[in-house]
């Protein structure tokens, strides 16, 4: 399996405000040429991961995969590497979403070591968890067996949906940044969804739009130097509304990356949103640095 793309879906990147107009909204939005070739890719794409849902639910084995090391592929992949070789040899953890397992990272996964990543893995967290403060402690002890087994201080995560949010509570608030490198998170409900007020679950109540999470990721994060790099679209039927996609802090190194017309289960496979991970991991995008308020002069 290939990673499907679309001319008019290309990702825009912006690092301030939403650019003006975005994301479209409205009948008319629904009619265009991208979104109705988004809609039915993201069908055809929910019934293929149905079937392969089974395979992906025994846990993934970390493996050192020497095929596909910058050094032995084209000189189109090694200059993916040539301001940072060292880039390639970072071990990259790749999170799954709710009710969901590593089988939606089966593209991805398959893409990063064509591209050069010699370490990619993905790790599946339980299905009955029940509060995004535990599944990040439970990320926390994944990275650091990860660190421990390959030798690196530190990795890459990827977070697809409810994935990016437990590694972003993992990195802001648990001191994940000491050992996250770059995060990337793939229709991450950074602001909430009003999807969450339907079903009164416990673990989504918390990604209710100003519950205690959100109070807590809200909160001061000096001390956090994770690059994050937010991946949303505009037809997020999951993440409403879809500007809830993008990561908004004044402490983080953020950068907000919109792309159009690709559903939320089809994140992880568009080519385009493959490609602008594998830049932003090959450290060839990287987000803006907090401003830090100048002190005020003494008179």
């Amino acid at each position: 399996m290939h990673p499907t793309s679309d001319p008019g879906s290309g990702p825009e990147s912006h690092t301030g405000g939403p650019p003006p107009g975005t994301p479209r909204g409205g009948l008319r939005a629904l009619c265009t040429p991208t979104t109705l070739t988004g809609g039915l890719t993201e069908m055809a794409w929910a019934g293929a991961h149905v079937l392969m849902y089974p395979f992906g639910r025994r846990a993934e084995q970390l493996r050192l995969d020497g095929r596909f090391r910058p050094g032995v592929q084209p000189p189109s992949v090694r200059a993916l590497f040539a301001d940072d070789p060292l880039a390639a040899r970072i071990p990259v953890l790749l999170v799954h979403g709710l009710v969901d397992n590593r089988s939606v990272f089966a593209v991805m996964r398959r893409s990063l070591r064509r591209r050069g990543f010699s370490t990619v893995c993905s790790w599946n967290y339980s299905p009955l968890l029940g509060d995004v403060a535990e599944g990040a402690a439970d990320l926390a002890e994944k990275v650091e067996r990860i660190c421990e087994e390959t030798g690196h201080e530190r990795v890459h995560v990827v977070g697809h949906s409810l994935g990016g949010l437990i590694a972003r509570y993992y990195v802001q608030r648990l001191g994940g940044s000491r050992r996250v490198d770059e995060l990337v998170t793939l229709g991450t409900p950074h602001q909430g969804s009003r999807w969450a007020h339907v079903v009164p679950a416990g673990l989504i109540r918390q990604l209710r739009p100003g519950s205690e999470i959100y109070q807590e990721l809200a909160e001061p994060a000096g001390g956090c130097t994770a690059r994050i790099t937010a991946i949303y679209s505009d037809i997020d039927q999951m993440v409403l509304p879809t500007s809830s996609g993008r990561c908004e802090h004044p402490d983080l190194s953020t950068r907000n990356v919109l792309v159009r017309g690709v559903g939320h289960m089809s994140l992880p496979i568009h080519r385009g949103v493959v490609d602008e991970v594998v830049a932003t991991l090959a450290g060839v995008r990287r987000p803006a640095a907090p401003v830090v308020p100048a002190p005020p002069a003494v008179a």
